[in-house]
């Protein structure tokens, strides 16, 4: 009797790792089949649109004749020079401006780091219509800004409005509060007494930044950055807005070519180079934080 309770115990064992395999599996299913219906599916079906061109006998022929003119075509070129140069720039101030205040509030404490904490996040429940119009009444021609300076006497800036510099204000004002809680998150996981330990052999804070906290936040400064590149290289509202006609980002580029030009095809190849440009730094990050964790094992 005991010999078959015990050839029993390990079936049952297997049974039951084999149901909670099936339970997660389940449980996993549904956002994987959304994934695949309203992500992977809209790609290919826009990869293989751009590609393949029915002609004049009806039949589909593979033709690279979108990419060929994308490529070749200076003003899209332009607008993808514009695109990559602003999301570079937006992501250096976003962690140059965002690591100083994620520093501030890891390791103060009191009212004020709770004011300054609730002023970084606070964007984040602004629309960005809104903060568009807000910033074009601040810092556009006539604008608070303006009037502030003529009151005083001293002479009108140069607005960044309608140039450049007016999506990157408006996209690194937007994307300030998620980096500050990622960084302030990736802050969270070093230790105080680590910090402490370093303040009392004599290093200062800049040695204390650059050889402890530093070191620790390679994988919160990835994910930051991703996060950001991410979102900036697809922003519309903000840059139509505040950018100007010619060159634009790839965002009102798509827009307009789809809408004013009434040209889809062009569009859709447009929006295959951007997701291309995406996946890159995509796959980038995911092979970077897997490095990570196999070297942390």
């Amino acid at each position: 009797m005991s010999d078959v309770a015990a050839r029993a115990a390990p079936a049952r064992v297997h049974a039951s790792e084999w149901s909670g395999k099936l339970v997660g599996l389940a449980l996993v299913a549904v956002p994987v089949l959304l994934v695949v219906w309203l992500i992977i599916y809209p790609i290919v079906a826009a990869v293989l649109t751009t590609l393949l061109v029915r002609g004049a006998d009806g039949d589909l022929t593979l033709s690279v004749a979108s990419y060929r003119f994308f490529f070749t075509d200076g003003y899209s070129l332009a607008n993808l020079l514009l695109t990559l140069w602003t999301t570079a720039v937006c992501g250096a101030l976003l962690i140059a401006i965002g690591l100083p205040i994620a520093l501030y509030l890891r390791f103060s404490r009191g009212r004020l780091a709770a004011y300054v904490q609730a002023l970084a996040i606070f964007p984040m429940f602004v629309p960005s219509i809104i903060l568009s119009y807000a910033l074009i009444r601040t810092i556009g021609p006539n604008g608070a800004v303006d009037l502030i300076l003529n009151a005083v006497g001293l002479p009108k800036l140069p607005t960044p409005y309608l140039t450049p510099w007016g999506p990157v204000i408006g996209l690194v004002w937007d994307n300030l509060p998620l980096t500050v809680l990622m960084l302030t998150a990736g802050l969270g996981t070093i230790s105080n007494s680590s910090v402490e330990a370093a303040r009392d052999v004599g290093a200062s804070p800049l040695r204390v930044f650059v050889s402890i906290i530093l070191p620790r936040m390679g994988n919160s400064l990835l994910v930051t950055g991703s996060f950001a590149v991410l979102g900036i290289f697809s922003a519309f509202t903000l840059p139509y807005m505040l950018g100007r006609a010619s060159p634009e980002m790839m965002g009102p580029f798509m827009q307009r070519t789809f809408g004013d030009n009434n040209d889809p095809l062009n569009a859709l190849t447009q929006a295959v180079v951007t997701f291309g440009f995406c996946l890159a730094f995509g796959i980038f990050y995911v092979r970077s934080i897997a490095r990570n964790r196999g070297g942390s094992r």
